[in-house]
């Protein structure tokens, strides 16, 4: 009896699916859930045998799979006219069927009333366009999906995948054809629906040859990269097989294998080491690894390297120095090497002191804070010495990576330990004096890290005892090092890192501390390195004064040591040439050899000048002198303030005016100059940057006596800042400041008199020099500072 005619149009069951797309030709078990899935497919096996709708739906695929209700815009346009072959009931509410794709509908409507889903349809007009070409694309689709099935694995080969491909190359329909390979394949979902989309059958064919060619294509790659991948791996076990028995017949034979006689010297090295435990259990497992390496590898080189570095860094007692608590030898020690620098060496013996006291103690960590060339260094060398410990030096200057402290993790090429952990593998001790220069140089955070944050855990005596390096791995004991930092300036150091210093400030030195620097230290070193015999020049101090003064203008003395070796290398060459030089060289070898001075006193002989006053300012090398200039011009009250001024100090330049104009009256200035004159204010040295609030009474003395043509002494140099009120607050940096003025041969000095507290920081023969003028409020800075009112052409302007 021959089947019912298929309906051409018409209503039926309406089976829509959430992701899955059926294409005829095409059997696929389906689980339902919604009520109104497994009730189509009831109403769909209800109908009597004898009519053409029996065990027919539509089915549909959604377009969102997250709609309970799906309607017609909800749904592909072009839909599969399929049968039920089979329905199993499963839980309560739910059931699998199996559907079987007969034709392409399109969908003109769905009826979701009473509860039931039906969708009226029409059968979809394929066309076959030029039919040898179709012919032609379907065969080579045939073959297509024969290279594609010889490229799978054999796991992935099964019967029914087997009767798929037979039932394709038994096809001769090039629209079933399409069909059939589109699913063999597998194509993903969005490709799938675009294949049912498309009505024309020699496009179709094209489409589903394009996408296949994909799939092959990819196949290839991925079986050559497993190829490759199994074939490394099988030449590498099988040299690692050949290896061990080619040591195994060594070992028969009783003969020694180089290969193996390095890993047992480091394994040696590793019991020698003293290492904690769990540094051991590390160290153990890591030559345990590379005995089963082959040691031309890239990992058993890596693993030597970090093994040679945990052998030789210092664990244990036997690699820790006992210290020198010898204090009467440690002062002499540095007594011979240090000039000045009183609180230093103060400092020191008193940690010797409670060294010898209490041995557990743990080391400080300080911080040596000064201008350059005042010994901060050298000092740090000093303190190993007189403790008979190693020096070790870190320059951190310009560090902007934080692995540069900690290192890097040994999963990148190229791995190194950070300086800290190199450092202690230079010393070779557990216990060196460990010298962190320039601390206030390191960058700030970024991206790449911050520096000054991975110093924080070696540099804390609570954390310091397990400081962990990323490439050592393991915690190591810092607790015993001492930690000196230097610094030029405490500003850029962050506030958590400055907590963890003890600050010790190493000022300036003064002109006859230069001298005696030069004579008993400076000199004699410097003959040395010149091949020059102790007494075979003589420098007076009035020479050595005069170099101080007229050649170099610093807080230390680096440039002095750079001219007095100037002096001796005229002197070497004399000798090198034969000829006898001079014994003693006196001013004129000075203009000789190093030229004209280069630094004059600009205040000697000099008249006194209205508007022009001598401030002093503190740089991190040291004090220096500020002039302010002060002018008024025809104008309606502007006030002009140049010079690179930052906005602290603008501020101080109009807090200073304020009161100028507040107290007019009392300085015997029209109240009411302002409405005629503009006032500029001028800080030489443009290109240099100021700031800061201490220049305020030296503002306001220029504009008083600008206003009043009283002229300003000369031989005064003044500080500090002002109110309002004309009240002189405290300001800091006296003795830099006032060891500038000295330098410049000024002898007198304004300072608030709340600084009178920094006075015993000056040095006695400084103060003994100067007079120091305390003050309380703007009048009395006048009152000192200005003269009194002479005629214009006795002026300097």
């Amino acid at each position: 009896m021959a089947p019912p005619p298929r309906p051409r149009a018409g209503v039926l069951p309406l089976l829509p699916l959430r992701t899955l797309t059926l294409l005829p030709g095409i059997a696929q078990p389906v689980e339902l859930g919604r009520a109104a899935s497994v009730d189509a497919v009831r109403r769909a096996r209800d109908r009597p045998a004898s009519d053409p709708m029996h065990n027919l739906v539509i089915v549909a695929t959604q377009r969102d799979a997250m709609i309970e209700r799906p309607h017609l815009d909800d749904l592909h346009p072009i839909g599969v006219l399929a049968e039920i072959t089979q329905a199993l009931q499963g839980m309560p509410g739910r059931m699998t069927a199996v559907v079987r794709g007969i034709e392409r509908v399109r969908l003109l409507g769905v009826d979701q009333q009473s509860g039931r889903c039906d969708a009226e349809f029409q059968r979809a007009h394929e066309s076959m366009g030029d039919p040898t070409l179709a012919y032609a694309y379907a065969g080579a689709l045939q073959d297509l999906i024969k290279q594609y099935e010889s490229l799978q694995t054999s796991n992935s080969k099964n019967r029914q995948r087997a009767q798929s491909l037979a039932g394709l190359a038994a096809e001769r329909s090039p629209a079933m054809i399409a069909d059939l390979a589109a699913a063999h394949v597998g194509l993903d979902p969005t490709e799938t629906v675009e294949i049912l989309h498309e009505l024309q059958i020699t496009e179709r064919l094209r489409k589903v040859i394009e996408f296949v060619s994909r799939r092959v294509h990819s196949t290839q790659v991925k079986r050559d990269l497993d190829r490759h991948v199994r074939e490394h791996l099988s030449r590498h076990e099988q040299e690692a097989l050949l290896r061990h028995k080619l040591r195994a017949i060594r070992s028969e034979l009783g003969e020694h294998d180089d290969e193996d006689r390095w890993i047992d010297e480091l394994e040696l090295k590793v019991e020698d080491a003293e290492l904690p435990t769990e540094a051991r259990a590390l160290a153990d497992r890591e030559i345990s690894r590379l005995r089963r390496m082959n040691p031309q590898s890239g990992e058993a080189t890596i693993s030597r390297t970090w093994l040679e570095l945990v052998t030789d860094l210092p664990w244990g007692p036997s690699r820790t120095t006992i210290d020198s608590l010898d204090i009467a030898a440690a002062r002499d020690l540095l007594e011979r090497e240090h000039y000045g620098l009183e609180k230093v060496k103060k400092r020191l013996v008193e940690y010797l002191g409670v060294r010898k006291l209490a041995p557990g103690k743990r080391g400080p960590i300080l911080c040596l804070v000064g201008p350059p060339g005042v010994g901060k260094t050298s000092l740090g060398r000093s303190i190993a010495a007189a403790l008979g410990r190693k020096f070790v030096r870190a320059s951190l200057g310009g560090v902007r990576d934080d692995a540069e402290i900690r290192g890097h993790r040994r999963t990148y090429v190229g791995a190194l330990p950070g300086r800290i952990i190199q450092s202690m593998r230079k010393a070779g001790t557990c216990n060196p004096v460990f010298l962190l220069d320039e601390i206030d140089k390191l960058a700030a955070p970024d991206l790449r890290g911050d520096p000054a944050g991975a110093l924080l855990e070696a540099l804390d005596p609570e954390q310091n005892e397990a400081f962990e390096d990323h490439y050592l791995g393991t915690g190591y004991d810092l607790s015993k090092v001492i930690f000196v930092c230097t610094a030029n300036d405490l500003g850029p150091i962050p506030g958590v890192l400055r907590d963890r210093l003890e600050i010790i400030e190493l000022t300036g030195y003064t002109i006859e501390e230069k001298v005696a620097i030069a004579r008993d230290y400076l000199l004699p070193r410097a003959m040395g390195e010149h091949g020059l015999a102790a007494d075979a020049v003589t420098i007076a101090n009035d020479v050595l004064e005069a170099l101080v003064v007229q050649y170099t203008r610093e807080s230390g003395v680096r440039n002095l040591q750079r001219e007095l070796e100037a002096l001796l290398r005229d002197t070497a060459m004399a000798l090198a040439e034969g000829s006898l030089p001079k014994a003693t060289l006196g001013l004129e070898d000075l203009a000789r050899v190093l030229g004209p001075a280069r630094y004059h006193d600009e205040l000697v002989d000099k008249a006194p000048a209205i508007g022009v006053v001598c401030g002093l300012g503190w740089t991190p090398v040291g004090g220096r002198l500020l002039f302010v200039e002060a002018a008024t011009t025809l104008g309606d009250g502007n006030v002009r303030l140049t010079g690179r001024l930052g906005d602290v100090m603008r501020e101080s330049a109009e807090t200073a005016l304020s009161l100028v104009r507040s107290r007019a009256s009392r300085y015997g200035i029209d109240p009411l100059f302002m409405r005629t004159c503009d006032v500029h204010v001028h800080v030489p040295d443009g290109a240099v940057p100021k700031d800061g609030p201490s220049a305020g009474i030296t503002v306001t003395t220029a504009i008083v006596s600008t206003l009043t043509r009283r002229p300003v002494r000369t031989d005064i140099a003044m500080t500090g800042e002002v109110t309002l009120r004309g009240h002189v607050l405290p300001i800091g940096g006296v003795r830099e400041k006032v060891l500038a003025a000295h330098r410049a041969g000024i002898r007198e000095v304004i300072l608030p008199s709340r600084n009178r507290k920094d006075e015993p920081d000056i040095p006695a023969v400084v103060r003994a020099d100067m007079t120091l003028h305390f003050v309380s409020n703007i009048d009395e800075v006048l009152a000192i500072a200005l003269l009194d009112a002479v005629p214009e052409q006795d002026v300097a302007e």
